[in-house]
């Protein structure tokens, strides 16, 4: 790989030819970089995406007494690090909900969850009194908070609160009858 200056200047000025000329040049050694920590083709060709825009968004902070090749491979495994780590705490997140559920004692009430009708759900949050279920909506479906629901609805935020409760348990109840009925 031999990157000549010009082509640099010439990325500076935002030239999309002397860009792409600059991805073509330097595509075969990042990829290299990439597939050494990627499992996979694809992900390695999404990261080399990622890492090389961030080359060139950061190709201003370049020093010509640095060679290019050796910035570049920084930039490339940082942004590598970066992605690991991402994929790293998703793949936390995914797997303490995996054996949150898992539980065997979560098996029956789950199968009856399942089989509930969401339309029956809805039809019984449209029988709750109206000022409860704006507040159930507000809060559980649009993720406002308490304060914001008292101020949307002129009421204080232990009313929303209250209203919120006396959803829940109304729900509860109901979907305690359909779960005995299924099973």
């Amino acid at each position: 790989m031999n990157i000549q200056p010009h082509l640099i200047a010439l990325c500076l000025k935002h030239d999309r030819k002397a860009e792409y000329e600059l991805y073509k040049e330097s595509y075969g050694y990042l990829m290299s970089i990439c597939m050494r920590y990627m499992h996979d083709k694809d992900s390695a060709s999404e990261v080399l995406n990622m890492g090389y825009l961030k080359i060139l968004k950061n190709l201003a902070q370049y020093k010509p007494d640095i060679p290019f090749k050796a910035w570049i491979r920084r930039i490339m495994i940082n942004t590598l690090i970066d992605e690991y780590r991402k994929r790293k705490r998703e793949k936390e997140k995914l797997t303490y909900v995996e054996e949150y559920f898992d539980n065997s004692d979560y098996s029956e009430v789950n199968e009856a969850l399942g089989k509930l009708d969401c339309g029956q759900i809805l039809e019984e949050i449209n029988k709750l009194p109206e000022a409860t279920k704006k507040v159930f909506n507000l809060y559980v479906i649009d993720g406002y908070s308490h304060k914001e629901i008292g101020d949307l609805l002129a009421i204080s935020e232990g009313t929303s609160k209250w209203h919120l409760n006396s959803a829940r348990q109304k729900l509860k109840v109901f979907i305690e009858q359909s779960i005995l009925v299924k099973v």
